[in-house]
């Protein structure tokens, strides 16, 4: 078969939920039936649509949300070269564009997504094809989204996508049509908080940035500031050189979750000289004087 983005979708979907089948040969009755089992409509009209922009012929979604057609000619054209079955589907050679939409029908009919703030956040599926679910974690990678396998019971295998990183280029460049899956991603790729500090670029700012941030420490008369991140601290310390506000960095340190992390420190004394020279520079000059800090009273 030729691939086009259509018949791209249309593989995806029938290796995922639907069906290429015939009659057994023993039975006398012929039929050839080409479905998708799948209850969202969403889903169903964009296999319907593409089935008919591919084959020139209208598959008919039941009331009990199936979408399906008989048709020889297809049947034919469709198991060619392929299988459907939950076990032996393969995936196909595409273009990257072609995989992206094989990628996102297979995920919208098979995959769901958790959200559980700081516990779990991932995109997963269980399957019994062990060599498909390896083809389609290798396909991702080429999209640099990394999963990983894990048996299962029962024959399974799960496929895992999970990292802040891994979700955001899953919604990238392959995402979901399927709306309820859509928004759990959103709302995961959302769940993570952002470590990454803005650092102000004014004095006052700075400052009111490290009383914010940072915990004072009275039987040293310093401030402390913890940071995951090591470049976090670096940024700050440029920034604090720029206004004669020494600091210093410690670490990598552990906590008690055995995480890493970074500390910087500053003298409460040289913070408040600052400002002081400060208020003093702008009154010479007819400036209104910055509105000394709290944590400098």
């Amino acid at each position: 078969m030729k691939f086009d983005s259509d018949l791209a979708a249309i593989h995806g979907y029938l290796c995922a939920d639907g069906y290429v089948i015939k009659n057994p040969q023993k039975q006398k009755h012929k039929y050839y039936h080409i479905g998708l089992r799948n209850t969202n409509m969403k889903l169903l009209k964009d296999f319907q649509a593409r089935f008919y922009s591919r084959f020139r012929i209208m598959p008919h979604i039941t009331r009990e949300r199936r979408c399906r057609i008989q048709s020889k000619a297809i049947y034919f054209i469709l198991a060619k070269d392929f299988s459907y079955y939950t076990d032996i589907w393969e995936l196909p050679s595409l273009s990257m564009k072609n995989m992206k939409v094989w990628l996102r029908s297979f995920f919208d009919c098979e995959a769901w997504v958790e959200c559980q703030k700081a516990k779990s956040r991932t995109i997963r599926f269980d399957c019994k094809n062990v060599r498909g679910t390896y083809q389609i974690k290798n396909a991702l990678e080429t999209f640099s989204i990394r999963g990983s396998i894990k048996k299962r019971k029962n024959r399974l295998v799960r496929l895992n996508i999970c990292g802040l990183e891994n979700l955001k280029n899953f919604k990238k460049h392959i995402g979901f049509l399927h709306p309820d899956k859509h928004v759990l991603l959103e709302k995961a790729i959302n769940s993570y908080v952002d470590y990454n500090w803005k650092i102000p670029e004014t004095i006052d700012d700075l400052q009111r940035f490290v009383i914010y941030r940072g915990r004072l420490r009275a039987g040293r008369n310093e401030i402390r500031l913890n940071t995951i991140k090591k470049r976090n601290l670096l940024r700050l310390k440029g920034a604090l050189n720029r206004f004669g506000i020494n600091s210093n960095i410690h670490g990598p340190w552990i906590n008690g979750n055995e995480s890493k992390y970074y500390c910087m420190t500053i003298k409460k004394e040289v913070l408040c000289h600052c400002q002081k020279n400060q208020n003093r520079c702008q009154k010479r000059s007819g400036k209104s004087p910055l509105v000394t800090s709290p944590a400098c009273l």
